[in-house]
């Protein structure tokens, strides 16, 4: 988790696929660039994103999120899927009448963001991943075997956290059961990240939860990293990759540089092809 929690901005609920979804609007309503959809971390809300979304908001449009069962967003009768959440953001964008929004997703919404990349292609027009493997099995070693153990106990503790008073209506033992379970499931989205065509952008600590070489691989399925973009840059992929110097996957957010590392990557007005 990063950030510290904060008093909320006056946000709304929308429901689709039977989910009753929050979300809050920031930034100016009339900006000529695509809408920021913003997908947080898991356990945590739209805070996460900390100081980065008041920056990234200052010259576009921001639709922050609460992911399904996390912060004010409804927790429903069933498992937590990356698919199923990829979905519902999907139908948010299309219940506010958007046709085409950047995503922006950490850690946990960082997969619910690739997910809705590669099942709703044509409503993300660009994509920044931030501190997420392409598959369960790039985290290192010591976060796998934390996956293992989260359950009810590790939530019972949250009753005591500052995020239990910003939400008090959520269930925190059922919340860890559930990103327990989620975070024990096996996957690997490598044939499917190779086929995306949205541009995309990877943001990594330099002391992330996954390993440098795990990182360039990910790169690599991106087009990246397989040669010398050449003295007038044309040899150079379409995806971006920026590494965090002295941070973790922990407090990647507690600062403005990724906003400041991802701005001119959204800034960009074309789907650049790959």
């Amino acid at each position: 988790m990063t950030g510290t929690p904060a008093a909320h901005s006056p946000g709304n609920h929308a429901t689709v696929n039977g989910l009753r979804i929050y979300y809050e609007l920031h930034g100016p309503a009339a900006s000529t660039s695509p809408p920021l959809v913003l997908l947080h971390g898991g356990v945590g809300g739209i805070e996460m994103f900390g100081p980065n979304l008041p920056a990234l908001a200052t010259n576009r449009r921001i639709i922050a999120v609460d992911l399904e069962s996390h912060g004010l967003t409804a927790d429903l009768d069933r498992p937590l899927r990356f698919e199923q959440m990829a979905d519902d953001v999907a139908a948010l964008v299309g219940h506010l009448g958007i046709q085409t929004a950047d995503l922006m997703g950490y850690s946990l919404g960082a997969g619910v963001a690739l997910q809705t990349t590669i099942r709703h292609p044509e409503i993300v027009r660009r994509l920044v991943v931030i501190s997420a493997p392409f598959k369960r099995s790039a985290f290192y070693p010591e976060v796998l075997a934390a996956f293992d153990h989260m359950g009810p106990a590790a939530g019972a503790m949250m009753k005591q956290s500052p995020l239990a008073k910003l939400y008090p209506d959520v269930d925190w033992s059922r919340l860890f059961e559930k990103i327990g379970e989620l975070a024990r499931r096996d996957y690997d989205w490598s044939a499917e990240i190779a086929k995306i065509k949205s541009p995309v952008m990877l943001v990594f600590a330099d002391a992330d939860a996954i390993p440098p070489s795990r990182i360039a691989e990910f790169y690599g399925l991106l087009g990246g990293g397989q040669g010398d973009a050449g003295l007038d840059g044309a040899g150079r992929p379409a995806a971006r990759l920026a590494i965090v110097p002295g941070a973790t996957h922990y407090d990647i957010l507690s600062t403005t540089i990724v906003a400041e590392l991802v701005d001119p990557f959204l800034a960009a007005s074309t789907r650049t092809p790959k």
